[in-house]
């Protein structure tokens, strides 16, 4: 399963459920999209310290938040700050005492005439 990031209008949401419903009716394990309304905003919520931790967390699988701001040499409270915000967008799941990445791959799509 991959994460899919694009820039799109408003609205965008129920296009990409309507997507992941069909992905799921012909039997394949549905894609996460997510969409943002610019490329603005899109990289205001994935800095490249975030998008770092997502990559950190995939190579390590399950652990905790301090163990992967540890594993990252980053500041805990910063860690924590940055992956409660990735689960609030869903890239990042919270387990028990763990938090992990459910994706093998993120693809980030932007087409130049939409991204202002």
């Amino acid at each position: 399963m991959k994460a899919i990031i694009e820039v799109g209008p408003k609205g965008s949401i129920f296009r990409n459920v309507r997507t992941q419903l069909a992905d799921s009716k012909d039997g394949h394990a549905p894609d996460y999209r997510l969409t943002f309304e610019s490329a603005r905003v899109m990289f205001a919520e994935l800095t490249p310290a975030r998008l770092d931790l997502i990559n950190t967390l995939h190579g390590m699988g399950p652990v905790s938040i301090y163990a992967l701001a540890k594993a990252a040499g980053r500041n805990y409270s910063n860690v924590h700050a940055d992956i409660s915000r990735l689960i609030e967008l869903g890239m990042v799941e919270r387990n028990e005492d763990t938090v992990e990445v459910k994706f093998d791959a993120v693809e980030i799509h932007m087409d130049l005439a939409k991204a202002a």
